[in-house]
Formats: structure tokens, C-alpha cells, sequence
């Protein structure tokens, strides 16, 4: 029986990281994953505003995933794409607080996972993310309707510096992976991000 080289064990160790991380994703509807605020009962304030906005992108399965999957889009300038994408979703953010309450984000945020595994299977232009991502901000500000403008103001400089941690990392490390990777490997990588993609989407129209 032949064993299969040592780069592609390489490359297939990444999917099947993938495969156990979407056991726990499905699990969990993206409509109900919950914030910091929610898990500890904490108050508003300056500190846990903050803190809450670091954990905001971690704690949602799509958003996490979504931010991750960005590496494998063959971007060519990463640093002006991290710039783009943090400031699209700052409007998002913004667009948020100003009109809150259209029911279709979350599906569409769920939905964008897919949208990766597109982009990835060169069905979709790497552009179409940009709006993608303001729909994730545009979600993220949800968790801080209601807030005092202090509290809201420490919660977007915490998800401005998650954010761009999570994009550092899918722009360095996801993206080196996805360089030496085979046609094959991300064949079924964009597979795997569709099927998750879809699975969120559902999960969000009927939760």
C-alpha cells in the first residue's frame, strides 16, 4: 500500500483540522452564537466592552470562519486588503447602530462562508468580499444596541483589534498553507466551506 508524501500530509492536515472544527460549528446556529456579555452577566462598561469585543469574532462560528477562510483567496496585497476589509467594517459597524433590525443579515453572514469556498474555487472574484464583510460588521454592532456610547466605543476598538489579529493570521499562516497546497486539497477545502456555508445559512433562516 502506498503512503502518501510528506507534502501531501501537509496539505490534507489543514482539511482534516477543518473537518473536526465543523463538527462543533454546526452545532452551533450562528443567529444564537452568543457574546461575552451574554456568557458572564457582566454590565457594560469601558473594560468589559473591550473585552467583549476581542471575544465577539472568536465566539461566532461564521465570523471566526469567515475571517480565517480569507487567506485562501489568493489575495496578492494582503496589507492593502486587511485595510479595505477592517474599514468596510467599521461602516458596517456604523450602519449597525444607525439602522438596526434587518432580519436577512445573519443568513447572509452565514452565507458568506460559502461565498469563500466560491471565491476559492475561482467561481467568484476575491472583491466580492469586501461587502461580505460589511455585513459582518453590520452584524457584529448588534450585540451593542442599547449600550451607552462609551462602553460601545471600547467594544469597536476591541473587535478593530480582534479583527485584524484574525486577518493577520488567515493573511500569514492560512495563506502560506494555501500557496503550497495541491489543486486537490483546495478543491476540497472550498467544498468544505460550502457545505459549513450552507449549513449556517439554514441554521440562521430557521432558528
Amino acid at each position: 500500500m502506498n503512503l502518501p508524501s510528506l507534502a501531501e500530509r501537509r496539505g490534507l492536515l489543514p482539511i482534516a483540522l477543518a473537518g473536526l472544527c465543523a463538527l462543533p460549528l454546526l452545532l452551533a446556529a450562528p443567529a444564537s452564537a452568543h457574546h461575552l456579555m451574554d456568557l458572564t452577566g457582566l454590565k457594560p462598561g469601558p473594560l468589559t466592552g473591550l473585552l467583549s469585543g476581542l471575544a465577539h469574532p472568536i465566539l461566532g462560528p461564521d465570523h471566526l470562519l469567515f475571517l480565517l477562510a480569507i487567506g485562501l483567496v489568493g489575495i496578492v496585497q494582503p496589507f492593502r486588503w486587511v485595510l479595505a476589509l477592517l474599514g468596510c467594517g467599521l461602516v458596517g459597524n456604523a450602519l449597525g447602530l444607525a439602522l438596526p433590525g434587518l432580519t436577512w443579515v445573519e443568513p447572509l453572514v452565514a452565507l458568506s462562508v460559502a461565498l469563500t469556498g466560491l471565491v476559492l474555487a475561482r467561481r467568484l472574484p476575491p472583491a466580492v468580499l469586501v461587502p461580505a464583510f460589511l455585513l459582518h460588521g453590520y452584524a457584529l454592532s448588534g450585540a451593542v444596541l442599547g449600550w451607552e456610547p462609551t462602553p460601545i466605543a471600547f467594544y469597536l476598538v476591541g473587535l478593530l483589534v480582534s479583527q485584524s489579529l484574525l486577518l493577520l493570521v488567515a493573511l500569514t499562516a492560512v495563506r502560506r498553507w494555501r500557496q503550497n497546497a495541491s489543486s486537490g486539497a483546495l478543491s476540497l477545502t472550498a467544498g468544505l466551506l460550502m457545505g459549513i456555508g450552507l449549513a449556517f445559512t439554514w441554521s440562521a433562516l430557521v432558528a
